[in-house]
C-alpha cells in the first residue's frame, strides 16, 4: 500500500495548496486541528494578522528561539513507519530464560485489540471526573481484588510503575509509620538486582542505611525499621520466611514480601505468613515484555496503612440516586494538595497495563491462573530432572519456574555460544552459575534445546515423556481460594469477555468522544501510526536485561531520540530512563542534589518552590530529602521575585535548587524568568524547570538557553505518549553540561560492547545517581510513539504545534472572558497554552460550586477542565493545537450555555437547590424511571446543546458521594448483586 504525499484537506473550504500546506508535510496537518482558514478566522477575534504576530506578543523576545530546531525532515506516516521497521530489525528476538521479574508471556488477542490497540481505553485520563471512568474504574477494582486475593492482604492500590518503584515505596511506607527510632532498612540478597539498586538510590537522600544480607543469617544486632524479601528468590528458591517475619515483629519493624503473582496461585500468599507489605509487577499476566515496559506493579497491604499507601486507590461509594459508584478514594492522600508534606508522589500509575492485567484474570479465572502456573513449574521440574541427569547441581530443590545451575567455570563460554546459535539467553549470575527462568510460553521442544545446549549434544540418553513431573508439591503450597467473585468466573468465552471489555468501555469518555480540555495535561491526538509500532514483536518480545548485541534497534532509537529531546530543549544530555513525570521531577533533584555532594556542598538541601508550580513538585522534593521554602506569586500570577530574592538571600548557604514550572501554571510566559534562573545560580542554586507545559516551548523556546540546569519532559504529554486513563507515561531529563556525569545509571547494564556505541544516558559514571526505575530505559517499548510523533512531525510541525496550541487557548479566553473572567495573562493580555477561568464569584451569586459546573459538562458530553487548581474556585483549560476550531467554538458554546443557566438562577427564576446544575450530571436511568418531579424539563436536562441529539454520551452514575465512600471504605469488588439491585 503507497500513501500519497499530496496535501490532504480537512475541510471543503480548505485551500488546495497554500502557504501553510507547502510548508507542513501531510501528517503534521492531520495532528493539527484548525486548518488555513480556521486559523486565520480565530486570529481575526484576537486582532492579529499571523500566527507569528501572536506568538510575538505572547511570548518574551528575550527567550525566544531564533532559529529552525535541528531535526530530520518531516516524513509521511508511511515512510516513518516504513524507516522505523528497518530500525526494529536490528533487534533480536531470542527466546529469554533471564527472568528476574520477567518473563515472556502471551496477550489474549481479545484483550490486545480491544484494549492496548483501541482509543477508546488508551486516550482517557486520570479519573478525576469518576462519574464518566466507570469503565476503567471496574477494571482497576478488579485489579485490586485481584491482587489481595493473590496476596492475602486486606487493601491493594491501582498500580504502580514497576516492582522496583514499588519496593522503594513500601520502604517509605515503612519508615513512616514503623514506632521504633532506626534508619536502617534490611535487603535481602536474594532480591532481583534491579531492585535493590532502586531502594539504594532512595534510601540514600533519606538518610536511610541500607543493610544487604542473608535473611538466614541476619542476627537482628542493629535496629531495622523494616524488611523486604523476594518471594520466589531471584535465584529462584522459595523460602519459608516466617521464622523472619516473627522476629522482625519482635523488633518492631515491617516485613515487605516481594512476590511474583503467577507463583502465588500455587504457594501461600505473603499476608498468610505474615507480612504486612506485598509488592511485584504484574507484567507477566498478558503485558509483552517491552524491553523492560511499561509494566504494572502492584502494592499490597494492611488496611490500617491505608491513608499511608502510595499511589490511587479505587474505591466503592454511591451515587445521588444509591446506585453503587466508583471513584478514586481517600483523595485528600492527593500530593498537590499535601504539597510538601507528602511522602510520595501521586502520579505513579499503571493504568491502562492494570487494566490490561486484570482482565488477563478475568479471562483465565482462577482455574486457568493456576492452570498456567502449574504448566510452568511442572515443565521446570522436568528440566531440572533432566540437568541433574546431565550430571549438573540444581541450587535448590524448592522452586516454581525458575532454576540456579552450578557449572564449572570452563563450561560457562561453551555453554553461552550453544545459546547464541539457537538464539536462546540464560541469566549468568557468575562464571560458576547460570539461571533458566521459564514461563507461559516456554513448551517442551524448548526444554530438548535447553538439553542440548547442556550436553553438547543433540542425542540425549532421555526423552521429555520419561522425566514427566508429578502434581507440584511444595512446602508453603496455598491452601487457600482465590477470585472467587462473580466476575473472574463468568467471561471465558472470548464472546463474553468481548462484551464485557465493550461494555467498560462505552461507560467511558476518551478523546473518541471529545476534547479533554485538561490544563497541565495535554491531551492530544495520539495517532495511530504513532501507536502501531507498539505491538511489533521486535519491540515487544525484548527482555530488557538481554545482551546490548541483540538491541542495536533499541539502541538507534534511544540515541536519535535523546539527540533531539536535548536539540528540542537545549540540554547537552538527555536520560530516557524515569518512566513516568514524577520520576522525571525525582530523578532531576536527585542529579542536583549529586551535583552539590560532589563539590562538597552537600548541606544544600533547601528547595524554593513557586505556588505556581507544578503540584507533584513539593512532593519530589521532600522524596530527595530537600526543604520545600514556599515562593509568593504576585497578584497576576507570576512569581514575586521580590520575594524569590529574598528567600534566595536568606537560604543561600543552603539552597539546592528552584523548582519552577514554564510557562507557569498559570498559563502565562512570565517576562522574570531569566532573572529568576540568575538569582538562583547566584546563591549557588541550580534550576530545575518542570516540562509538564513543555508544549508551549517546543521550536519557540528552550529551557536551557532560559537558564534551566535540568528539565524533565512528559513524553505523555508533550510528545504524545497516550494518556491510558492514567498511565503509562514517560519522564526523561535534560541536563545542562555540568550535570552530565550524575544522570541515572543501572547495574544491570555493567559494560558495553565496542561495536554499540554507548547511549549518553548509561555511560558508566562513579558519580551517577543509580537507578530510579527497574528497567535501564524506563518504559521503553512506548518511546517509539515519540520517535514516531518527532519524525512525521520535523521541525517545523512541531513548531506550528505550539504556534496553534497557544492560539487555541487564546481563542477559548477571548471566548470567554466576558462570562468568565480569565484569571491570569501575561504581559500583553494573552495566556500561554492553558488559561485559568475564574468561577469563585458564582458561589456567591448563585450557590454555584465548581463540581456544580463540572458536572453539568457532562450532560453537554465534555470532560471538565482541571477544577480548583492550581487556585480553588477556578478552572484550567487546555486545548492542545490537535482540536478544530469547531470543537473549540463547541466547549466554548457549552461553558457559555451553562453560564445563561446560571444566570436564571441569579435572578431566582430557577430555585438555588433543585437546578440542572446541581444536579447533574443526568443519566438515562434518572430521565425516564420514576416520576420526573424536578422544575425543569427532561429534555433540558438530557439535551442541552444541539450536538446532544446527535450522539449523546450518557454518564453510567448520578453525581457520586466521595465522602460515603471515604467513610465506608471498600476497595474491592462488591457482590455482583449490588451492582444489579
Amino acid at each position: 500500500m503507497v500513501l500519497s504525499t499530496a496535501p490532504i484537506t480537512k475541510s471543503s473550504d480548505r485551500p488546495i495548496l497554500d502557504e501553510r500546506s507547502q510548508k507542513l508535510n501531510n501528517f503534521a496537518q492531520r495532528h493539527i486541528g484548525p486548518n488555513s482558514n480556521e486559523i486565520q478566522q480565530m486570529l481575526e477575534v484576537l486582532g492579529f494578522s499571523s500566527l507569528d504576530a501572536l506568538i510575538d506578543q505572547t511570548v518574551p523576545q528575550a527567550i525566544r528561539l531564533n532559529k529552525s530546531l535541528h531535526l530530520p525532515e518531516a516524513q509521511s506516516e508511511y515512510a516513518a513507519l516504513a524507516k522505523l521497521k528497518k530500525i526494529a530489525a536490528k533487534n533480536q528476538v531470542c527466546r529469554s530464560y533471564i527472568g528476574t521479574g520477567y518473563y515472556d508471556c502471551i496477550t489474549p488477542p481479545v484483550i490486545g485489540r480491544n484494549i492496548l490497540e483501541n482509543p477508546g481505553w488508551y486516550t482517557a485520563y486520570t479519573p478525576y471526573q469518576p462519574e464518566i471512568a466507570q469503565g476503567r474504574l471496574e477494571a482497576l477494582l478488579n485489579f485490586q481484588t485481584m491482587i489481595i486475593d493473590l496476596t492475602g492482604l486486606e487493601i491493594a492500590n491501582a498500580s504502580l510503575l514497576d516492582e522496583a518503584t514499588a519496593a522503594a515505596e513500601a520502604m517509605s511506607l515503612s519508615y513512616g509509620v514503623c514506632k521504633k527510632k532506626a534508619n536502617a532498612y534490611f535487603v535481602s540478597r536474594d532480591c532481583h538486582p534491579q531492585t535493590i539498586d532502586v531502594l539504594q538510590t532512595r534510601a540514600k537522600p533519606l538518610g536511610i542505611n541500607i543493610i544487604i544480607g542473608d535473611h538466614q543469617t541476619f542476627d537482628f544486632d542493629q535496629p531495622i525499621f523494616g524488611a523486604v524479601l523476594q518471594y520466589p528468590a531471584s535465584d529462584g528458591t522459595i523460602y519459608d520466611y516466617r521464622a523472619f517475619i516473627e522476629k522482625a515483629h519482635a523488633e518492631g519493624a515491617l516485613v515487605t514480601v516481594a512476590a511474583d503473582p503467577l507463583s502465588l496461585t500455587l504457594l501461600t500468599p505473603p499476608g498468610e505468613f505474615g507480612a504486612d507489605i506485598a509488592v511485584g509487577s504484574t507484567q507477566r499476566f498478558g503485558i509483552p515484555l517491552g524491553f523492560g515496559g511499561p509494566h504494572a506493579a502492584y502494592f499490597a497491604t494492611k488496611e490500617e496503612y491505608k491513608r499511608q499507601v502510595p499511589g490511587r486507590i479505587v474505591g466503592v461509594s454511591k451515587d445521588a440516586q444509591g446506585k453503587p459508584a466508583l471513584r478514586l478514594a481517600l483523595q485528600t492522600r492527593e500530593q498537590h494538595i499535601r504539597r510538601e508534606k507528602a511522602t510520595s508522589n501521586i502520579c505513579t500509575a499503571q493504568v491502562l497495563l492494570a487494566v490490561m492485567a486484570s482482565m488477563y484474570a478475568v479471562y483465565h479465572g482462577a482455574s486457568g491462573l493456576r492452570a498456567i502456573a502449574e504448566n510452568i513449574h511442572n515443565l521446570t521440574v522436568i528440566l531440572a530432572t533432566g540437568l541433574e541427569r546431565l550430571g549438573y547441581k540444581i541450587n535448590s530443590k524448592d522452586f516454581f519456574d525458575t532454576l540456579r545451575v552450578e557449572l564449572e567455570t570452563s563450561k560457562l563460554q561453551a555453554i553461552l555460544q550453544a545459546c547464541q546459535a539457537r538464539n536462546i539467553n540464560l541469566r549468568i549470575f557468575d562464571t560458576t552459575a547460570v539461571g533458566i527462568s521459564l514461563d507461559e510460553t516456554t513448551t517442551t521442544e524448548d526444554l530438548i534445546d535447553l538439553w542440548q545446549i547442556f550436553a553438547a549434544t543433540d542425542d540425549l540418553p532421555f526423552t521429555p515423556e520419561e522425566l514427566s513431573s508429578p502434581s507440584p508439591h511444595f512446602p508453603l503450597a496455598r491452601q487457600t481460594s482465590y477470585l472467587t467473585h462473580p466476575v473472574f468466573n463468568r467471561y471465558h468465552s472470548e464472546t463474553e469477555l468481548l462484551r464485557y471489555l465493550h461494555k467498560l468501555e462505552t461507560k467511558d469518555l476518551s478523546l473518541t468522544t471529545s476534547m479533554i480540555p485538561l490544563g497541565s495535561c495535554t491531551m492530544k491526538l495520539n495517532a495511530t501510526a504513532e501507536m502501531i509500532p507498539v505491538t511489533w514483536e521486535e519491540f515487544g518480545k525484548i527482555h530488557p536485561f538481554a545482551p546490548l548485541s541483540q538491541t542495536r534497534g533499541y539502541q538507534i532509537l534511544f540515541q536519535q531520540l535523546e539527540a533531539w529531546l536535548a536539540e528540542i530543549t537545549g540540554f547537552a544530555g538527555v536520560s530516557l530512563q524515569p518512566n513516568a513525570g514524577s520520576q522525571g521531577e525525582y530523578a532531576g533533584l536527585l542529579v542536583i542534589h549529586q551535583y552539590h555532594e560532589s563539590r562538597g556542598e552537600a548541606h544544600r538541601n533547601v528547595c524554593l518552590i513557586p505556588t505556581s508550580a507544578h503540584g507533584t513538585n513539593p512532593a519530589s522534593a521532600v522524596m530527595c530529602g530537600m526543604k520545600v521554602v514556599a515562593v509568593a506569586c504576585d497578584l497576576d500570577g507570576n512569581i514575586d521575585v521580590s520575594d524569590l530574592k529574598a528567600k534566595a538571600e536568606k537560604h543561600s548557604n543552603e539552597l539546592a535548587a528552584l523548582m519552577v514550572t514554564y510557562p507557569s501554571t498559570h498559563g502565562v510566559f512570565e517576562e522574570a524568568i531569566q532573572e529568576i534562573c540568575a538569582v538562583v545560580h547566584s546563591h549557588g542554586g541550580q534550576v530545575y524547570m518542570d516540562g509538564a507545559n513543555m508544549n508551549a516551548q517546543v521550536g519557540i523556546c528552550r529551557p536551557g538557553d532560559i537558564g534551566a540546569d535540568v528539565c524533565h519532559l512528559n513524553l505523555h504529554k508533550t510528545f504524545c505518549i497516550p494518556h491510558g486513563g492514567g498511565g503509562p507515561g514517560m519522564g526523561p531529563i535534560g541536563v545542562a553540561s555540568h550535570l552530565l556525569p550524575f544522570l541515572p545509571g543501572h547495574v544491570m547494564v555493567r559494560s558495553w560492547e565496542e561495536s554499540i556505541p554507548s547511549p549518553q544516558s548509561l555511560i558508566p559514571s562513579p558519580q551517577h545517581i543509580g537507578a530510579v526505575a527497574a528497567a535501564p530505559w524506563g518504559s521503553a517499548s512506548i518511546l517509539v510513539i515519540s520517535w514516531m510523533y518527532i519524525v512525521m512531525m520535523g521541525a517545523d510541525g512541531l513548531t506550528e504545534a505550539t504556534k496553534v496550541a497557544i492560539l487555541n487557548a487564546n481563542y477559548i479566553a477571548k471566548r470567554l472572558e466576558s462570562y468568565y473572567p480569565v484569571l491570569y495573562k501575561g504581559k500583553n493580555d494573552l495566556v500561554a497554552h492553558e488559561c485559568i477561568l475564574d468561577l469563585r464569584s458564582l458561589k456567591k451569586s448563585a450557590s454555584i460550586e465548581i463540581d456544580d459546573i463540572a458536572k453539568r459538562l457532562i450532560d453537554y458530553g465534555f470532560h471538565a477542565p482541571t477544577v480548583s487548581w492550581p487556585v480553588a474556585g477556578t478552572i484550567m483549560v487546555e486545548p492542545t493545537e490537535s482540536e478544530s476550531k469547531e470543537e473549540l467554538d463547541r466547549f466554548c458554546d457549552a461553558l457559555i450555555s451553562i453560564r445563561q443557566e446560571i444566570a436564571e438562577i441569579e435572578s431566582r427564576k430557577v430555585d438555588t437547590q433543585d437546578n440542572v446544575l446541581k444536579n447533574a450530571p443526568h443519566t438515562a436511568e434518572s430521565l425516564i424511571a420514576g416520576e420526573w418531579q424536578h422544575p425543569y424539563s427532561r429534555e433540558q436536562a438530557a439535551y442541552p446543546a444541539p450536538w446532544n441529539r446527535e450522539h449523546k454520551f450518557w454518564p453510567a452514575v448520578g453525581r457520586i458521594d466521595s465522602a460515603f465512600g471515604d467513610r465506608n471504605f471498600v476497595c474491592s469488588c462488591l457482590p455482583m448483586d449490588a451492582y444489579s439491585s
